[in-house]
């Protein structure tokens, strides 16, 4: 199709200019013709080209965008407005978000210095765990399609390092659960941009959404060392050498990366799935508590894999077979990240018990589920007595308690975490924790005190269950066998 020349309207959608001529469809800035509804919000259309030399997957990567964007919610997508008729002009008309791509910050001179990578990559896994949760996986993340939003620059601020939340873009290869995967079925061969391809998806297998933990692994490693992990390939056996072979370490190009972050990166480009972190949350929590990440040999090493081990991959992926991933939200509940708040004083020995049993009951033997053992110290404490006066000193002694409680609950399959917040309102520190770490389940002690008051004035527990975004036990104290030699009689 030819471009569509400014001021013309198609239906009732005045074409501002053309903002993107690309290989697969032509952007233009849009707005309603004259009387049209104002949504509040500036219009983008994306029409595909259909012209004779053009691939079959244009047409079908087109029909899978309009399907998915429809049904997509959350400010970690552009909004849906409208979609024209493929027999007539097939054109997609949607919020146009305004902001800069990944690329910006890839194409920029100097390096980029750690904290901007970290704060990067974890407004990027919070948008792919948004979209996971919708049983969407996007098959298609690299630096041109993910924006970020333009944020106010405050005065004296670098704009180099102030923007907002990530914005997924590009639609066109996404798998939606609830929707027939056209690109399966019409195509038959691995598609996505081979630079950031999952290994899995190079065999045929969509619908993970480890695949797009992957390529934001890729896109880490661009950040860090100013290359691609693995090459543009353009041949199936160049594409399928990601199946056994690992990249060399980043701190080989950049030694002043900290150890957590290679540890973070590589894990991320694990060649098998089950080996990357079992959902974008669990990825996003390790980059907003790197003090938290256990870092193994993959984060020291500097040397890359020996011959002998990548052949051993080869020959074990050469027999593999995948099977297809269940839907991305059944897959990621499987792997909840779990808050058990604990109190920083008055604490039974019954509510301890009862905290950690229910604790051991929601995890369960879901192997990849996280634990975060919080306490809320309240802020004036470090004014109020000597001993707290060191905040450092402060933090560490309910630090060393939360590890002592937790340590009956250590579990290989399990990563468990310590953490102490200070704050003057408990309730509200221990749901913005929930919600800016993803938290499945709260696991709470129910307040055993003022029962006849709970209904005029509303306890830490009663507020949290109100308000939390996920589900929340309230547990009721008890010890086993606390009446145990209680009626025995006496043995005199």
């Amino acid at each position: 199709m030819k471009l569509l020349e400014n001021s013309a309207v198609l239906d009732g959608f005045t074409i501002d200019e053309c903002m993107h001529s690309g290989g697969m469809a032509h952007i233009y800035r849009v707005s309603y013709a004259q009387g049209g509804h104002d949504p509040g919000f500036a219009m983008a259309m994306k029409v595909p080209r259909m012209a004779s030399g053009d691939g079959a997957e244009n047409i079908v990567s087109f029909e899978v965008e309009c399907h998915i964007l429809q049904v997509l919610t959350g400010r970690y997508v552009p909004r849906f407005v409208a979609a024209g008729d493929l027999q007539r002009v097939p054109y997609l008309v949607m919020e146009y978000v305004g902001g800069r791509t990944l690329q910006h910050w890839l194409d920029l001179p100097d390096a980029l210095a750690s904290p901007v990578i970290v704060r990067l990559a974890c407004a990027m896994a919070h948008a792919a765990h948004a979209l996971h949760q919708q049983n969407t996986v996007h098959l298609d993340l690299k630096p041109e399609n993910v924006l970020f939003r333009d944020v106010p620059l405050p005065e004296g601020s670098d704009a180099q390092t102030s923007f907002g939340d990530a914005v997924l873009l590009d639609f066109g290869l996404s798998h939606h659960a609830h929707y027939p995967d056209l690109l399966a079925e019409q195509l038959r061969k691995a598609v996505g941009s081979p630079g950031w391809i999952a290994p899995e998806q190079v065999v045929g297998v969509r619908g993970d959404p480890r695949s797009d933990i992957f390529a934001i692994g890729v896109m880490l490693y661009q950040m860090c060392t100013g290359r691609l992990p693995f090459g543009t390939p353009n041949t199936p056996a160049g594409l399928r050498q990601r199946l056994w072979v690992d990249p060399v370490p980043p701190r080989k190009h950049r030694p002043d990366l900290p150890e957590w972050l290679q540890e973070v990166v590589l894990r991320c480009l694990e060649p098998e799935a089950a080996k990357r972190y079992p959902s974008a949350a669990h990825l996003a929590f390790d980059l907003s508590h790197p003090e938290q990440v256990h870092v193994t040999e993959r984060g020291t090493n500097t040397h890359a894999t020996p011959f002998r081990t990548h052949f051993k991959r080869w020959i074990k992926a050469a027999g593999m077979h995948y099977q297809p991933s269940p839907m991305p939200a059944e897959q990621i509940a499987e792997v909840p990240i779990v808050l058990v708040a604990i109190p920083y004083k008055g604490a039974t020995d019954a509510t301890l018990y009862s905290l950690r049993q229910a604790v051991a009951r929601s995890l369960g033997s879901r192997p990849g589920a996280r634990l975060a053992c919080v306490t809320v110290i309240p802020s004036s404490l470090s004014s109020t007595t000597v001993e707290a006066r060191s905040e450092t000193h402060l933090h560490r002694r309910y630090l060393a308690q939360l590890h002592l409680w937790a340590q009956p609950l250590d579990h290989p399959g399990h990563q468990t975490s310590c953490h102490v917040l200070e704050s003057g309102d408990v309730a509200q520190a221990l749901l913005d924790y929930a919600v800016g770490n993803h938290v499945s389940v709260i696991v709470m002690g129910a307040a055993t005190h003022g029962l006849k008051t709970q209904r005029f004035i509303a306890t830490v527990p009663i507020k949290v269950a109100m308000d939390a975004p996920c589900t929340v036990i309230l547990v009721k104290q008890a010890l086993p066998f606390e009446q145990l030699g209680a009626d025995d009689p006496d043995p005199d």
